[in-house]
């Protein structure tokens, strides 16, 4: 049987929440982070796009391109309490939905539980019922698999759907750019470029021997994608292996006092997850980036499961200790824990601090 997939992907939304909660910021460019020298965005409105403002851009820059951009602090359990509404909206149509972040998710809805005669129709109430309980915009993708239905979601956004048939999957990505494919990045379409392969009709004309050859266990991928096939199931039950959260100084630090006050704050956050969700690591790790942006890593492996802040916050500063004294400044830290004493079930997999931030 043909799958029926919907992705759902909420539309700026950090942003979106900020303007909704804010009267003040309707129709103003928003950017979500700290305008700090070192801030990074973690989401713009609409209104900040227009100017260039992107995720992940330094704040510095994005200042630049708009002088007139608001920031607003992240408020996650807004964020996530918003994702909640949202993912049990999901669960009237389908038992199959597997969250990619807080603010998309893939739906399976082949059989779907209220008896919608297509997918197109399922996704369209989905937005109605969206907007009606968060008074927020969702766009959405339609087709037979995850990768077409992932490239659908982008085609009216904001705040509209598009559907790619079976008999329309090839034809579709023929046209595409390749760095328009999800899971194709800045420096493999690059790659690709310098080989000639520049549209999916470019990739599609290149023998399975040709990709393997030049991208290794990808070029399976690559070949399958060009074609519009793509076998993966949605997966409601993802394993987490690990929660994290980072963050990147103001200035530089040279002070192990600063430093280790730095890998308590990120050790709380990681506890502050580990607590909701009743899942407990053995294994810590503390990340470390220089000023001149060389990284290391430090882990500790434990018998039993780190089942306290304390302990979890111990484990952080011993192992940031074992880089002093220090030669040169620290711009980052981050704190890690892994190796579960039971699955983390399908959490979406966001740290609870922006990086960069």
């Amino acid at each position: 049987m043909t799958r029926k997939i919907i992705h759902i992907d909420m539309d700026a939304f950090f942003a979106s929440v900020e303007q909704r909660d804010n009267p003040a910021l309707k129709c103003k460019p928003v950017a979500v982070g700290y305008g700090a020298v070192r801030g990074v965005v973690a989401a713009a409105s609409y209104e900040a796009r227009k100017f260039g403002v992107r995720s992940a851009m330094p704040s510095t820059t994005a200042m630049r391109k708009c002088p007139s951009l608001i920031f607003v602090p992240p408020r996650f359990e807004i964020y996530r309490e918003v994702s909640r509404q949202i993912r049990e909206i999901f669960l009237d149509y389908t038992p199959l939905v597997e969250p990619l972040s807080l603010d998309e998710a893939y739906l399976d809805v082949t059989d779907n539980l209220r008896g919608l005669p297509t997918a197109y129709a399922t996704a369209k109430e989905i937005r109605a019922r969206i907007l009606a309980a968060t008074n927020l915009t969702a766009s959405a993708g339609v087709s037979y698999n995850k990768f077409l239905a992932k490239l659908a979601s982008d085609q009216r956004k904001p705040n509209g759907q598009f559907a790619i048939l079976p008999e329309e999957g090839a034809a579709f990505i023929e046209k595409l750019p390749v760095g328009k494919f999800h899971g194709i990045g800045p420096k493999t379409a690059e790659k690709m470029k310098q080989l000639g392969i520049l549209t999916g009709a470019d990739l599609r004309a290149c023998s399975l021997s040709f990709l393997h050859q030049h991208f290794g266990k990808s070029g399976g991928w690559y070949y399958a994608i060009s074609r519009g096939e793509d076998d993966r199931a949605v997966e409601p039950e993802r394993v987490r292996k690990s929660s994290g959260s980072e963050t990147t100084f103001r200035h530089d630090l040279t002070d192990p006092v600063d430093i280790e006050a730095g890998v308590a704050e990120m050790a709380q956050d990681v506890w502050r997850w580990c607590e909701k969700t009743g899942v407990y690591g053995r294994t810590v790790t503390v990340k470390i980036k220089f000023a001149d942006f060389k990284q290391v890593t430090r882990s500790r492996s434990f018998t039993s499961p780190v089942a306290t802040h304390d302990a979890l916050r111990d484990a952080g500063i011993g192992l940031v200790r074992s880089v002093f004294p220090l030669m040169i400044g620290v711009r980052l830290v981050g704190v890690t824990v892994s190796n579960f004493d039971e699955a983390a079930g399908d959490m979406p997999m966001l740290d609870l601090a922006l990086p960069g931030i």
